[in-house]
């Protein structure tokens, strides 16, 4: 039994589809399997039952209700072994059109359930332990909705693997558009360890979370934050209240569109040219990016201002940011990461943008 139904409404341009989620355990979707199997049988045992004189015992010559019950078990199972078999022609036609198309609707309930209970389960388990067996330093991104496609989006046109990437969402809807995209996908709720204990959080590089609701954000990062305590977590917040809330769960890169999209907005009717260029370096697309690195052993000791190719500006110092205009910046230390912008092509495939 299909656990959704659906009415398909055709155009010629589009094809929609009500789905209802079925309300059968399995349990009783197994129940009703075996009580439509077992009614097609009544039905051709009624048949043969009634019309017994079409049918002839080889062996004892007399037609019984267990000769009819054995009979119609056979006919529906196999072909029939021969020692009871219809001899007039009403009965012949009975067998061809009635019990012959039972049998064929029974063997494939019987092959429908053992394929959605036994073999689909355990093909599932197995091609689960085999993606499992790839997924290290991966992206996971826990909700698919608008801002979580846009980040899937924005990852592979950094150049980030697909299969490198796993979504995790509730909606098996949206799971089926992100498999369309070629990432791994996973349908659950990210707030529950054992969903991300299947997408490897344990492993991965990054988490990006974008669930639609900012107190499902702060349980999935307090989950994954727990699993894994020194992953990367960056998170989207709706409210601004709630950014400190997303900050002490764990998250230490909190995106917040709602104001940053206020915010260029405003800045739009005096600076367009500023919101134009804040675009590009956000877009993997544009011509520059920003390029986030490992300050090189030559450039130890040397002013932020002084080093090339691209244009620095910011460090980050045990997790401090200091801006190219500050004291600080004059002299980079071991251990800094440079923020700089480059053009795109200059942009090294390992680097993350901002």
């Amino acid at each position: 039994m299909a656990n959704k139904r659906a009415r398909a409404i055709s155009s010629p341009d589009v094809t929609l589809s009500l789905m209802r989620r079925g309300s059968l355990t399995v349990g009783q979707s197994l129940l009703l399997r075996a009580g439509l199997a077992l009614s097609l049988m009544a039905v051709a045992l009624a048949g043969h039952w009634f019309d017994r004189d079409g049918l002839r015992d080889n062996v004892d010559g007399a037609v019984s209700f267990v000769d009819i019950l054995y009979f119609t078990a056979v006919t529906i199972t196999t072909v029939g072994y021969g020692d009871i078999v219809p001899v007039t022609p009403q009965a012949r036609l009975f067998d061809t059109f009635v019990v012959t198309p039972i049998r064929l609707f029974v063997w494939l309930i019987f092959l429908g359930t053992a394929y959605t209970f036994v073999f689909q389960r355990t093909w599932d388990r197995i091609r689960t332990r085999m993606i499992e067996k790839t997924l290290y330093d991966h992206h996971i991104v826990c909700g698919f909705g608008a801002g979580g496609e846009a980040a899937v989006t924005e990852l592979i046109r950094q150049g980030i693997d697909p299969k490198a990437i796993v979504v995790i969402d509730c909606d098996p809807e949206r799971v089926a558009i992100a498999v369309e995209l070629g990432v791994t996908a996973l349908t659950g709720d990210a707030t529950h360890n054992a969903t991300l204990d299947a997408a490897c959080v344990d492993c991965a590089k990054a988490l990006l979370v974008a669930p639609g609701r900012d107190d499902t954000a702060a349980l999935i990062v307090l989950s994954a934050r727990q699993l894994n305590p020194t992953i990367p977590i960056s998170a989207s917040v709706r409210a601004v209240e709630n950014e400190d809330l997303l900050s002490q769960a764990g998250a230490a890169s909190i995106i917040n569109p709602v104001s940053l999209g206020g915010h260029l907005l405003a800045r739009s009717s005096t600076h367009r040219g500023a919101v134009d260029y804040i675009r590009d370096l956000a877009a993997a697309d544009g011509r520059v990016a920003l390029h986030e690195r490992l300050a090189t052993a030559s450039e130890v000791g040397r002013s932020l201002r002084s080093i090339g190719p691209g244009l620095a500006v910011r460090l980050l110092r045990a997790g401090r940011a200091i801006g190219f205009w500050e004291e600080a910046a004059e002299t980079i230390e071991a251990g800094d990461a440079i923020i700089e912008i480059v053009a795109l092509t200059e942009a090294a495939p390992s680097a993350s943008a901002s």
